[in-house]
């Protein structure tokens, strides 16, 4: 297998007025392609900024993050945007989804900014919608879904535009036990039958009995890894 991420001494600080928050203390990680992995740890541990590092959302105080043979810590802001577009899919634990845009637009959001013709890209989308049990919303806005239903939303947007990596920050947060469940086994198969890369952080104990390797991490350090006995 070859490498997706090599993240080298990353360190991330935060200063809210005279206060220095160290968020990453010099994290090294190599992920390798095709990989179900976790990233595991306490609220504070640093798991969303390792991620959001990780998807070029974010620049590091120092340190280095590679994808493949590209350093994009060091990218634009255009850079970046056009990295994500077509490389990385990405959950967000807040969701964010478009306001004004429907399920369905939503999850057809990134097939349109790549110039995917409309009924091409609301199939696809549709498509993404009904393997997370929600073709019925298709045509709701954001403001008349659950969380949960806006999490599966979000999900199918990062399905849609078919990456080969998926970062996701607390993916199955929200879900109730069986969707949570649904799309457990979703992710396994893109994984298992697809080759897609997974990265989570969680501390959800459903899908950290399901991934291949957990990474411990706290207060912004590596503290060890794990396989899991299912894996």
């Amino acid at each position: 297998m070859s490498t997706v991420y090599s993240v080298k001494e990353l360190k991330k600080d935060y200063q809210v007025g005279e206060v220095t928050t160290h968020a990453l203390r010099g994290v090294d990680l190599e992920i390798q392609q095709g990989e179900f992995t976790a990233i595991a740890g306490p609220s504070g541990s640093g798991k969303s900024t390792l991620l959001h590092l990780m998807g070029a959302l974010d620049h590091p105080s120092s340190g280095e993050v590679w994808l493949n043979d590209t350093r994009i810590d060091q990218l634009s802001k255009s850079q970046s945007a056009r990295l994500r577009l077509w490389n990385i899919g990405f959950v967000f634990q807040a969701y964010n989804l478009i306001p004004v845009l429907t399920a369905l637009e939503n999850a057809a959001f990134v097939l349109e900014l790549r110039g995917i013709a409309k009924n091409r890209r609301e199939t696809v989308a549709r498509e993404a919608l009904a393997a997370l049990g929600m073709s019925e919303y298709a045509d709701r806005r954001p403001n008349q879904l659950s969380g949960g239903q806006q999490q599966r939303v979000a999900v199918a947007r990062a399905l849609a535009a078919d990456p080969k990596i998926i970062l996701a920050d607390e993916p199955t947060a929200n879900l109730d036990s069986e969707t949570g469940h649904t799309l457990i086994e979703l992710m396994q198969h893109l994984n298992e039958e697809h080759g897609v890369t997974f990265v989570f952080s969680t501390h959800d104990p459903r899908l950290l009995d399901q991934v291949k390797r957990i990474v411990r991490l706290e207060d912004g350090r590596v503290t060890g890894e794990e396989t899991p006995l299912s894996a």
